[in-house]
């Protein structure tokens, strides 16, 4: 015990007196020493004792000094390093990027306590784990996110990427970078077409091109198209989150489910249908492949479809039947065009109004996409 004072103590009257280089040249020599040396247990605790001191040194070149020679070791004393990852940037950033002494709750605690830079250190980890990428997620500004979506070496649940694209969607690179992920799960998806359609309603210049009415309507539509297109990729067990999140933000409307069904989209159709009813599944998907038509539209009326509007419905869910008997063709075009065909001296008014527009405008997108897939097939 006598020995050890006596090593820190000399130490300690050095320190006083050294210049800074020396300090910065021996703090990392007492580091690397005190990994790659043998000592006894005496010296051991007496330079963990001289390196403790040294944390507080009023140049951060010395800290750095120290942080250079232990933060990349797991035999480092762990309390040298929680202080080294709370010091200032240049310093904390081999700690916080380094070490493996720094755990999930250490790292989780640092993001919420930090700053910036002590974020996007943490981001920049070779291994982010799931908590510490939710972390980061919640808290954390453009730049640390991109960080964190730009680095192979973190894993991000899909809860995570919702939370990304919630609060900072509206960031083109982290919009881009989260529709490169194979693994975006499809409610997040959908938030970033939201974004895009509120970033196209915003521009001056298309409001003052197109009308701010027109405007919100194209994007609307547009937007509807997108979530339809995305709905028909999804795996299914993705299906009830998107569909729940769909409702959740008043999305379910029945242009949207009559543009679902008339593309034949039918697993994401079943699935919204399942949850406005509180219906089986297995039911709801036997009524609609092989249901009478009054069985049809009591499941339509169960789901909150008014009885004027649920007739259009069992008519599209019927020519969708026919239409996928048919085999090969276009579903969307045949539906659409049988439906409006069916519907053309009917008495077109508010919703119903609306729902034969819908219809119609998915029927004439249909037909413009057969015409240039025909003109490449004569052209070719």
């Amino acid at each position: 015990m006598l020995g050890r004072r006596v090593i820190v103590e000399a130490f300690l009257r050095w320190v006083e007196t050294a210049k800074t280089g020396d300090r910065a040249r021996a703090a990392n020599a007492l580091g690397r020493a005190y990994l790659q040396s043998e000592m006894s247990g005496d010296e051991r605790a007496a330079a963990e004792m001289a390196m403790t001191f040294l944390l507080d040194d009023p140049s951060p070149r010395v800290r750095l000094a120290l942080a250079e020679a232990i933060a990349w070791s797991p035999d480092a004393p762990r309390s040298l390093i929680l202080s080294l990852a709370e010091d200032q940037p240049e310093v904390a950033c081999h700690a916080v990027t380094c070490s493996p002494l720094l755990s999930d709750a250490d790292l989780v605690d640092l993001a919420a306590r930090g700053n910036g830079a002590t974020r996007m250190l943490i981001a920049a980890r070779a291994h982010v784990t799931r908590p510490v990428s939710a972390a980061l997620a919640e808290v954390g500004d453009e730049e640390e996110l991109l960080c964190l979506l730009e680095n192979d070496g973190a894993v991000i649940s899909s809860l995570s990427l919702k939370r990304i694209a919630e609060r900072l969607g509206d960031c083109c690179d982290i919009r881009n970078l989260l529709l490169d992920r194979s693994d975006l799960p499809a409610d997040a998806r959908q938030l970033l077409t939201q974004h895009v359609s509120n970033a196209l309603i915003g521009l001056p210049l298309a409001q003052a091109a197109i009308g701010l009415q027109r405007l919100q309507r194209i994007s609307r539509e547009a937007t509807e198209a997108a979530i339809v297109s995305i709905a028909g990729d999804i795996a299914p067990r993705e299906i009830p989150d998107l569909v729940q999140h769909l409702r959740l933000n008043g999305r379910l409307t029945p242009s949207f489910l009559m543009h679902a069904l008339c593309a034949g989209k039918v697993d994401f159709f079943a699935g919204a249908i399942v949850d406005l009813t509180a219906c089986n599944e297995r039911r709801v998907r036997s009524i609609l492949a092989t249901g009478r038509m009054h069985a049809v539209r009591a499941l339509y009326e169960s789901a909150g479809l008014p009885r004027d509007i649920s007739v259009i419905f069992v008519e599209a869910t019927m020519l969708w039947r026919d239409a996928a008997r048919k085999g090969p063709g276009s579903v969307l075009g045949n539906v659409c065009g049988r439906l409006l065909e069916k519907f053309r001296h009917h008495d077109a008014h508010g919703a119903i109004g609306e729902l034969l527009d819908m219809v119609e405008k998915l029927s004439v997108t249909e037909q413009r996409q057969s015409a240039r897939v025909y003109a490449a097939l004569a052209a070719a």
